[in-house]
């Protein structure tokens, strides 16, 4: 993973119930040498708990969010970032199991940056955080992308 040539730490937050998938991000941050820190939330509730409990040096630059989390709602978790001063700047990746029309929908409307399935293989995993770090991070491929639309 090629993540910066700078070596800038970049710090990612994943939301998710998902063994394999946590599994596949630490695999992947390992791989970036440590260009990106990690922290994985495992219940919605939990959540809740870290952001009021993290100060801002702590706050993620980019989070992954699964939509669809046991005891808490992926959505929930969403609103409540976006209605939090701290974190309603941070660009959020909804990621989605089923993907469907409305998960997609609903997501943009709480206020997702972006919908994405959910990664089939670590490969697909590591793509989509590297695709995701040099959109929202990097400030100047964010540019380029902007220009060439």
């Amino acid at each position: 993973m090629t993540v910066n040539a700078a070596k800038t730490v970049r710090k990612v937050l994943l939301i998710g119930d998902d063994r394999q998938l946590a599994d596949w991000a630490q695999q992947t941050v390992f791989a970036s040498g440590g260009a990106v820190e990690l922290t994985v939330l495992s219940v919605g509730t939990g959540v809740l708990d870290w952001l009021g409990n993290v100060s801002r040096k702590q706050l993620p630059q980019l989070i992954l969010l699964d939509l669809h989390l046991p005891k808490l709602d992926g959505l929930a978790v969403l609103r409540t970032l976006r209605n939090n001063v701290a974190t309603r700047e941070i660009p959020v990746v909804g990621i989605s199991t089923e993907y469907t029309q409305d998960d997609v929908q609903m997501g943009y409307k709480v206020g997702a940056n972006i919908c994405v399935a959910k990664p089939a293989t670590q490969e697909e995993f590591a793509a989509l955080l590297e695709q995701q770090i040099a959109y929202w991070l990097e400030p100047r491929q964010r540019e380029l992308a902007f220009a060439s639309s």
